[in-house]
């Protein structure tokens, strides 16, 4: 992999505009219902990307469908999705991803970036995920300088809303894992530096319990308590966990009631659960209808679910192993040892692997504490992590020998 020195080595002076990119990036608040803002964090890419002088598209999606606190439907839109190919007619194509969006909404008081040390950056999405957006870039720019420009095909994908599972995107993902061959998605990878290999699977859920209203001292034998409906049901609920290996079942939100002298006639809860292999999916919903059932067979009260599994596991595939181990010496060849083990956190790469398309999914910086105020990132894992992708990628183009053995073909998985 010598020969790709010299357009490696021209990412060692990309440091501090990388750096200034990042926090550029990071100080735009982008939370995924902030659609003024994930639309500012795309058109700041786009100008970044002009180097690369791609087609680009900017993609509308569907709003985002929720429950809210009070149990009522609500559409929430969502900004826009952005694509850029180049090199559609090259024999093998490659699809890179990374989201626009963060989990710090517009008025989370988590808003700016500072330094913790010499190495370490604080900051909201500078790890998750806007350091891996210009690591990305950066890694393109460098293939797009070299002689094997040209001999892949590349499809970037930012997406508006994976931190809230991807639901207006998927359809996106879908439509380009028909036309490219593997995909490189950005996620951070671990704090330690290895890589997700097999991911759960995901389903986000609500539920909503109506009961009836009664006043709660003339009249209490006449209401029909919603909170007490849906607190029996997350007990149950909660009290599946442990009885199927791999499923974990979290509740992670409630609310309800109201005056306490009036018998609280609705109240909901949100709850997420996280499945090891894809027949895990049916034995969760079939437990899910029989909870719901023994609900609903009570006087007074009316069970309504909501959600499903919008992420199937991620499975490693022969194919998944190829890559992972070309990977391997292509870090190897730049003095970093890569490993890789299974998580239970999910990503877009469960939706292309569902596809059939073969990935790794955490190409993205080094760094810690995502989705909370003390996110950071190691600013110089920024320059190592470009010079890995785009060895991958100058690989990948020079050695056509190797598309063979990367090509999804329904293997055995783990």
């Amino acid at each position: 992999m010598h020969a790709f020195q010299p357009w490696l080595d021209w990412l060692n002076d990309r440091r501090s505009a990388m750096l200034e990119a990042t926090i550029r990036l990071a100080e735009i608040n982008s939370g995924s219902l902030n659609v003024t803002g994930v639309d500012a964090t795309g058109d700041a890419l786009v100008t970044l990307c002009q180097p690369l002088q791609a087609q680009v598209e900017r993609l509308p999606v569907a709003p985002f469908t929720r429950i809210t606190d009070s149990g009522e439907l609500e559409s929430c839109p969502l900004g826009h999705a952005i694509r850029l190919r180049k090199h559609p007619g090259a024999p093998f194509q490659i699809y890179l991803g990374g989201h626009l969006d963060t989990v710090y909404a517009a008025d989370h008081p988590f808003q700016r970036v500072r330094w913790l040390d010499d190495n370490r950056l604080n900051g909201p999405g500078v790890t998750d995920l806007k350091g891996g957006l210009v690591v990305m870039i950066h890694a393109l720019m460098a293939l797009e300088r070299s002689p094997w420009a040209g001999a892949l095909g590349w499809e970037v994908l930012l997406n508006p809303d994976e931190e809230i599972g991807s639901p207006a995107s998927a359809p996106l993902i879908a439509d380009a894992a028909r036309r490219v061959d593997l995909g490189l998605i950005y996620e951070p990878c671990m704090p330690d530096g290895s890589l997700a290999g097999a991911r759960k699977g995901s389903g986000n859920f609500s539920v909503v319990v109506d009961g009836r209203a009664a006043h709660a001292g003339r009249e209490h034998h006449l209401g029909r308590n919603a909170i007490r409906g849906l607190c029996d049901y997350i007990a149950a609920l909660d009290r599946l966990n442990g009885q199927r290996d791999g499923v974990t079942l979290n509740p992670g939100f409630i609310h309800g009631g109201g005056a306490v002298n009036t018998v609280p006639d609705r109240a909901m809860a949100r709850f997420n659960i996280r499945i090891e292999r894809p027949e895990d999916e049916h034995w969760c919903l079939q437990q899910l209808q029989h909870l719901s059932d023994e609900i609903n067979r009570r006087d007074g009260l009316a069970l309504t679910l909501h959600g499903g599994f919008g992420r199937k596991p991620k499975r490693l595939s022969r194919a998944n192993r190829a890559l992972f181990e070309l990977l391997r010496r292509c870090g190897e060849s730049e003095g970093l040892a890569l490993s890789w083990h299974s998580t239970g956190g999910c990503c877009d790469g469960n939706n292309l692997a569902s596809a059939g398309v073969p990935n790794i999914d955490t190409l993205g910086v080094q760094g810690g504490a995502i989705h909370s105020i003390d996110e950071y990132l190691c600013v110089d894992s920024l320059v190592p992590r470009a010079r890995l992708s785009a060895a991958l990628l100058m690989q990948l183009a020079a050695d056509p020998g190797c598309w063979p053995d990367l090509m999804q073909t329904g293997g055995e998985h783990d």
